[in-house]
């Protein structure tokens, strides 16, 4: 069941992420939910390295480092993506 747990928070950290950045990213909805489980993993990460990574309560701090490493994680993984894809190239 947690592998169900960390596809939804990933889809929704992913979501947030897309939402928050500027511009459009010309992902789709599957990356979308990778780029977020990969973006809590990072921030899950940090807030061990922070002390921070099981607080009393709600988790806030781990969870804002989940969506910054999520943020992270689009916003490189985006213009990769229409590399790969090739639609990140100039026409003249």
């Amino acid at each position: 069941m947690s592998w169900l747990w960390a596809i939804v928070v990933g889809l929704v950290l992913g979501v947030l992420a897309r939402g928050l950045l500027p511009g459009r990213q010309n992902i789709p909805l599957w990356l979308t939910a990778i780029f977020g489980i990969l973006g809590a993993m990072l921030g899950n990460t940090a807030a061990g390295w922070f002390g921070v990574e099981d607080t009393a309560g709600i988790d806030w701090a781990r969870h804002l480092l989940q969506l910054a490493g999520a943020i992270l994680i689009v916003a490189v993984g985006t213009p990769l993506y229409a590399a790969i894809r090739g639609r990140g190239r100039r026409t003249a």
